[in-house]
């Protein structure tokens, strides 16, 4: 079994925020067939706690954006690993010392990574007010 394409898609989307707020060494792994609760792991990494927080907010916003509410966020607080439970998708921002240490690369090693460069991702929904290209219409 693989993961949904809605998974992959939402992996894409979650992918993409957090590389907009400079997230480091992102990749999606396909837990699917070792985890029966969720389809894909989102993995990226931060050197500063506050940048840990502001690739979760990023993140959480676009996935909002598609439909997504998170179950769960966890670790918030200390700012070192934020983990939010999408349903389908699950993502993990690390402080770059906790990905190191945790190695959640390794630990998943089994698990196909999805090549993210092939999806596409759903475009962001039209705000009012805000033309295709992100412009305030007069």
């Amino acid at each position: 079994m693989t993961a949904a394409d809605h998974s992959i898609q939402l992996a894409k989307v979650a992918a993409v925020a957090a590389e907009e707020k400079l997230a480091e060494k992102v990749l999606a792994i396909d837990v699917s067939d070792q985890m029966p609760l969720t389809d894909v792991f989102v993995i990226a990494s931060a050197p500063s706690e506050r940048q840990v927080g502001a690739i979760v907010d990023e993140v959480e916003d676009r996935l909002r954006e598609q439909g997504s509410k998170p179950v769960r966020r966890e670790g918030e607080r200390e700012g070192r690993w934020v983990l939010i439970d999408f349903g389908d998708i699950i993502v993990h921002v690390q402080h770059e010392e906790e990905r190191e240490y945790y190695a959640l690369e390794r630990l998943w090693k089994d698990c196909p990574e999805i090549d993210l460069t092939t999806v596409t991702a759903p475009g962001r929904p039209a705000r009012p007010g805000v033309d295709g290209a992100g412009v305030r219409e007069a």
